[in-house]
């Protein structure tokens, strides 16, 4: 039985050819994640481990801040990192050197004012020399480090970028006016943010002190322990003598460098689970071809496993001889995946190398568990997916082998199935339903499960649904194809299972793309309805990655020509009745030309009265109306009251609560100004948004943005994450035209009597391949439009879920991106059908006629 069952896979090698490479990519996608991630992991790991090739132990004051970075609340305590604490713990008998630091956002600009890099690795430091002269950890390659504020140092690759040479003027920016500084050295380092492609300035330490903290102030200290002193022992050292009344953080440099190492394992096991989504649907895809594949080849060799039977053959042997043949499929396609796999990952590091030459290269990583993993799941996936064909062929009637074609299906099976799969479809319907009237995330749950139910229930139901669906097409396929249409048609519907089985790949793939893009869509509305409902001004001023704004900012762009109406948007952290609040400050005389909320109550005059007004779903938590009180909580510890002046709707880009930025500073004395909004006396025009970049120095990490831009932004970054997952799901796609060219070029060599006899009765070559053709295009069109239907139903109730957090989202149909995937899945039917066309209108009229 074992040699007939690989004499068989040698027999149908041509047929089982689509359902190995289905196997192959999928098992390739498996293992290009795990040889992608495995290999990026140890190269950033290994990048990182340099970071703390000096330290003994830290000391991290996180209430410390930065300028750039918003002020800590509810700190207390007056203690923080001083000259007088490195000196202290630098005469620890332990301690050899003791190196306080200032870290900070630095921007540099290139000749062109442009920002170099990306503005979130833009770094700057202080340079601490020893007594001769020199920082250790940035060894000078040219010049030497910074004295005064005048002076700055700049890492090798940065100005080799840039350009700069010693003496050079270079123009750099933390959050406020641009600063020119003589570039007095270049150096080297192994600062991780230098080698992931950033930035890192250097400044004298007072300069440093006075930009990006506080003078006098450090932001962490590094110790380096004396020789024969343990970390542990050190750590033990310095631990009493940090303050306690404030936040600190006291570890070693193997904690710090365990914990780095972590949260790198921990990112390239969240990319590495995403991925291995990806490749399990694709996989998922895989198993409809497959069991499609084995199905038709038992029922093609009906009459030689009736015999096998007939001569003694057991059902177990019938079972295990189609197992077999999965087997040593299952096999062979999954050792070409792995290998496929091992050059997808160098494929992928080296493309990731190629968009950002400085992130960190290393050997490619094959570990024991890849390979284990990539086999087993290319066998088991196989042999899974071939184990119900496998029952059905050992089914089969010795009886059989006298007759000829196909075991008829009983109406019994399908009256089970359609049963099974009316109930599963009815009961994930329902929880999409409730999850989806929840309205918050307490629904996403429910939601999903009944997603996977609808979707499995939709499956069992498509051989029902085929009949009825390409019932609806019948006449449009006899107008545009006449007697092929025709054809077309009864070829589709005359095995339901096997239309249903081929068609269910595109199902899957047409689900979720669809759903992807109605979301996307609906946030983008929402988000597009935000920011055109609540936004009246005609640029925003904002700092590169939602830094703070200097304090002078909104000064110098009150000043700037053509400005009618300017506003600093500032948020702080209060509590209102004991719930922590986000509060966003505005100046109260020029609100109603800058922004708009749709009041239910109350008035936006009452802003300039000291008054407060909150969204409906704040009133409605705290029972506030116009006119009642609420009691405030400060961050400076003290409390009082204050009186709401007004309510309205929820949505928007201004939080739960505004008030005037003058009620503001009466309790935070250095707010965090997020933006700037500006209306212009001509409205937004060219001139003013230069007006406005000129007032700010033409700071290159100050972006100043109309309406549109801000827009924009928001679509930007929900089109790269679309793009992202259509191509992920682009090789379950391709899997899915897979099983359709398989399912197609088998159906041709099972009907090559029939074809036979249509050519002699007079359907010429065209005609065979129009048929083969419109029938790939109905089934495709069939699993494409109920992926369709069933993707924008559960985007549906996704969005219901996600109301509660974006306000004013409603369910966005994009017609006519659905109509595209529509037409696309209509051409994937064509492109698929070119060789099974091409084959059965190339076969000999009399020799098909004689198959058996």
């Amino acid at each position: 039985m074992y040699r007939t069952a690989l004499r068989n896979v040698l027999a149908h090698k041509g047929r089982l050819l689509m359902t190995a490479l289905a196997v192959m990519l999928g098992t390739a996608f498996v293992a290009g994640t795990m040889v992608f991630s495995d290999t990026f992991g140890k190269a950033m790991r290994d990048n990182n481990s340099k970071s703390y090739s000096d330290v003994s132990v830290q000391v991290v004051d996180y209430s410390a801040g930065s300028r750039t970075s918003a002020k800590p609340k509810g700190e207390s305590g007056n203690a923080s990192l001083t000259d007088a604490t490195v000196q202290q713990l630098a005469a620890l008998p332990g301690t050899a050197n003791a190196r306080g630091v200032v870290s900070g956002f630095t921007g540099v600009a290139d000749r062109s004012g442009n920002l170099i890099g990306q503005f979130w690795a833009a770094k700057g430091a202080n340079f601490a020399p020893a007594a001769d002269g020199k920082d250790p950890r940035y060894p000078m390659a040219e010049g030497q480090g910074p004295k005064n504020g005048k002076e700055i140092a700049l890492d090798r690759k940065t100005a080799d970028k840039a350009g700069y040479r010693i003496g050079d003027t270079v123009r750099i920016a933390i959050n406020g006016p641009v600063i020119e500084a003589k570039l007095t050295g270049v150096f080297t380092t192994d600062d991780p943010v230098v080698n992931s492609g950033g930035t890192l300035t250097l400044f004298d330490r007072a300069t440093a002190q006075q930009l990006l903290l506080e003078p006098g102030h450090f932001s962490s200290i590094v110790l380096t322990a004396k020789p024969g002193t343990s970390e542990d022992a050190l750590l033990a050292q310095v631990q009493p003598k940090v303050p306690s009344d404030r936040h600190f953080d006291v570890e070693t440099g193997a904690k710090l460098k365990a914990d780095e190492q972590e949260m790198i394992t921990k990112a390239t096991d969240s990319m590495r689970t995403m991925l291995l989504v990806f490749a399990g649907i694709s996989l998922f895809v895989g198993i409809f071809i497959i069991a499609n594949t084995f199905t038709m080849l038992v029922a093609q060799r009906t009459k030689e496993l009736a015999l096998l039977r007939a001569i003694g053959a057991s059902r177990k042997q019938v079972t295990r001889s189609v197992l077999v043949e999965a087997l040593a499929i299952g096999t062979v396609a999954a050792l070409a995946g792995l290998l496929a796999g091992i050059g997808i990952g160098a494929g992928m590091q080296s493309l990731m190398g190629r968009l950002n030459e400085n992130m960190p290269h290393g050997t490619l990583v094959i570990k024991p568990l890849t390979i284990a993993v990539t086999l087993a799941v290319g066998v088991l996936v196989t042999v899974l997916s071939a184990l119900l064909p496998a029952v059905r062929a050992a089914r089969i009637a010795p009886v059989a082998a006298m007759s000829s074609g196909d075991q008829p299906t009983s109406q019994k099976s399908l009256l089970v199935r359609n049963a099974i799969g009316s109930a599963l479809t009815a009961g994930g319907l329902a929880l999409i339903g409730f999850g989806a009237s929840t309205g918050n995330d307490s629904g996403r749950l429910p939601v999903g499960l009944g997603a996977l139910l609808a979707l499995i229930g939709v499956f069992v139901l498509l051989p029902l649904l085929s009949r009825p669906v390409v019932a609806l097409i019948g006449p449009l396929l006899r107008g545009l194809g006449g007697t092929p249409g025709k054809l077309a048609q009864q070829n589709a519907v005359r095995n339901p299972r096997r239309t249903a089985s081929t068609a269910a790949a595109l199902t899957i793939g047409l689900t979720l793309v669809s759903g992807l893009t109605v979301i996307g869509a609906s946030v983008g509305g929402a988000i597009d309805k935000a920011v055109t409902s609540s936004m009246k001004s005609d640029y925003m001023v904002s700092g590169a990655n939602h830094m703070s704004l200097s304090e002078q900012v909104p000064g110098q762009i009150a000043k700037a020509p053509g400005v009618a109406a300017s506003s600093a948007v500032t948020t702080a952290d209060w509590k209102f009745d004991g719930s922590g609040v986000t509060i966003t400050g505005m100046d109260a005389g020029s609100f109603d030309q800058l922004a708009e909320v749709k009041l239910t109550s109350g008035a936006t005059a009452a802003l300039g009265q000291g008054k407060v007004l909150v969204d409906q779903d704040l009133a409605t938590k705290l029972h506030l109306t116009a006119g009642s009180t609420v009691a405030v909580s400060y961050p400076d510890q003290s409390t009082g009251q204050l009186t709401v002046g007004g309510v309205y709707e929820k949505g928007g880009m201004l939080g739960p609560v505004l008030l005037a930025n003058s009620e503001v500073a009466k309790h935070e004395p250095k707010p965090y100004i997020t933006d700037v909004l500006v209306k212009g006396k001509d409205g937004a025009t060219a001139a003013l948004k230069q007006s406005l970049k000129d007032a700010t120095g033409a700071n290159p990490v100050i972006d100043v943005k109309s309406k549109q831009d801000v827009r924009d932004d928001f679509s930007q970054t929900i089109t790269f994450a679309l793009n992202l997952m259509y191509g992920l799901l682009a090789m379950s796609v391709l899997v899915a035209i897979l099983g359709v060219i398989n399912t197609l070029a088998m159906s041709v060599f099972e009907r090559k009597r029939e074809i036979g006899m249509l050519r002699a009765i007079g359907l010429d070559r065209r005609g065979i391949k129009r048929m083969v053709r419109l029938e790939s295009v109905v089934i495709s069109l069939f699993g494409a439009g109920i992926g369709l239907l069933l993707g924008c139903f559960i985007a549906w109730a996704i969005n219901g879920t996600l109301k509660s957090s974006l306000s004013g989202l409603t369910t966005v149909l994009p017609f006519g991106q659905l109509a595209l995937f529509l037409a696309l899945a209509g051409v994937v039917g064509l492109v698929a059908a070119i060789w099974p066309a091409r084959r059965a209108s190339k076969l000999d009229i009399l020799a098909s006629i004689k198959t058996d």
